[in-house]
């Protein structure tokens, strides 16, 4: 990368990944009053490797839950020593936390203020313009690796495939919803809202990035829009027109999609 890396070009150039239209804007509108130049943008992790390597950009916000390739799949097929500065976007801490948090790489967590983002580009920015990112390389290719040492790796007691916390931003604050807590999972729109007792809180994530995410031994996804913890079902009931519902422990009740029916019977060990 010596060569669009160099002295010779001041301006930085920078390319923005995420399969969410709206994620897409938000960064390229805090981009916007910068000294950068967006080479492009890519809506999944196929596009993103074919910008990486046409467009050679610096510096590239890249997001890590995406469809057809993820981010670190980005990663892998590009190359990590053919990686521009990498600045990674994504709603789930515990992928920064557990990866990211005391390695060169930056992270973003969703949603983030744009303070930090200015933090996160500054960084890059000063990494982009260094000739020397051996380590920044070093760095992806330990993440690649399982997160070997600079990259520190989960505790043993914790589950390396599935979430068990989340990132809420909240009045100028970023509040940590545990995964066990929430009951269940609404979709609102390009948000979700997380029920967990008497409070709710709103993240912008799809519903498919939270179900493929989340234990599917505590979690059950009953309609294209509602994610169910499984120990809180106390009753499925049935409804003229072979409509169906479940109701809570705590009596509320949630439409169940037809389509889901099958699966969640399955992990209701066959209760009808």
């Amino acid at each position: 990368m010596t060569d669009h890396l160099g002295s010779a070009r001041a301006t930085i150039r920078v390319l923005v990944v995420d399969d969410e239209p709206l994620g897409r804007q938000r960064v390229l509108e805090l981009l916007a009053p910068h000294d950068v130049e967006v080479v492009g943008t890519a809506a999944d992790g196929v596009e993103a490797v074919s910008a990486i390597r046409t467009l050679r950009p610096d510096i590239v916000f890249l997001d890590v839950q995406m469809p057809r390739m993820s981010g670190l799949d980005v990663i892998r097929e590009v190359g990590s020593m053919s990686m521009p500065v990498t600045v990674f976007v994504t709603a789930f801490d515990q992928y920064a936390i557990t990866a990211f948090d005391m390695s060169a790489i930056d992270y973003l967590v969703k949603p983030f203020k744009d303070e930090r983002f200015v933090e996160a580009l500054a960084r890059a920015r000063e990494k982009a313009q260094t000739k020397n990112v051996v380590r920044l390389h070093e760095q992806l290719l330990s993440l690649l690796q399982g997160g070997q040492a600079p990259v520190p790796a989960p505790p043993p007691t914790a589950s390396p495939t599935y979430l068990d916390r989340i990132a809420v931003q909240m009045h100028g604050k970023v509040r940590v919803v545990r995964v066990p807590q929430i009951d269940y999972i609404t979709a609102s729109g390009p948000y979700v809202d997380l029920h967990a007792g008497a409070q709710r809180f709103t993240i912008r994530e799809s519903m498919q990035n939270l179900s493929e995410n989340l234990d599917p031994a505590l979690f059950v996804r009953i309609h294209r829009s509602t994610i169910v913890r499984l120990d809180l079902i106390d009753t499925l009931l049935r409804h003229e027109g072979s409509e169906y519902e479940v109701q809570l422990k705590s009596g509320i009740r949630l439409r169940v999609g037809r389509s889901r029916l099958e699966t969640l019977e399955k992990q209701l060990g066959g209760f009808k």
